[in-house]
């Protein structure tokens, strides 16, 4: 695993960057989850970010850590898609909450999951990696 993929895997709060249809960027913090060289995202399709991503198809991102050194961080853009399909959707929001909550018996875990009926995929076109 290169060091922006072990980096972008390990961190948990990811900044998502969206444009809305009057072409003002919308910057959003998330929860996610790297695999495969792909971020996904749980959300619901009534967000901005959502909605931003449906129609153009687009999103930046960033992850970084540090005040001090050493200061290290991740930033891309790339294709964005929205997913929908029911068992997928269901399959990798579980996968993402377990990266916050110990269980998915836990109810803000469970709120959240009804919540979620959709998946944002981001495939990072280009990446930009800092450590000083």
């Amino acid at each position: 695993m290169d060091r922006s993929a072990e980096f972008l895997s390990g961190q948990k709060i990811l900044r998502l960057a969206t444009v809305d249809d009057r072409g003002i960027p919308h910057v959003v913090p998330v929860w996610y989850l790297y695999r495969d060289s792909m971020i996904y995202i749980g959300t619901n399709t009534r967000t901005a970010k959502a909605k931003n991503v449906r129609r153009t198809g687009w999103a930046a991102f960033c992850a970084d850590e540090g005040v001090r050194s050493p200061i290290r961080g991740v930033m891309g853009r790339g294709r964005a898609a929205l997913l929908t399909e029911a068992g997928f959707v269901d399959k990798m929001a579980r996968a993402i909450l377990l990266r916050y909550f110990d269980s998915m018996e836990e109810p803000s875990a469970q709120e959240l999951l009804r919540e979620t009926d959709c998946i944002i995929q981001v495939g990072p076109l280009s990446l930009t990696r800092w450590d000083y």
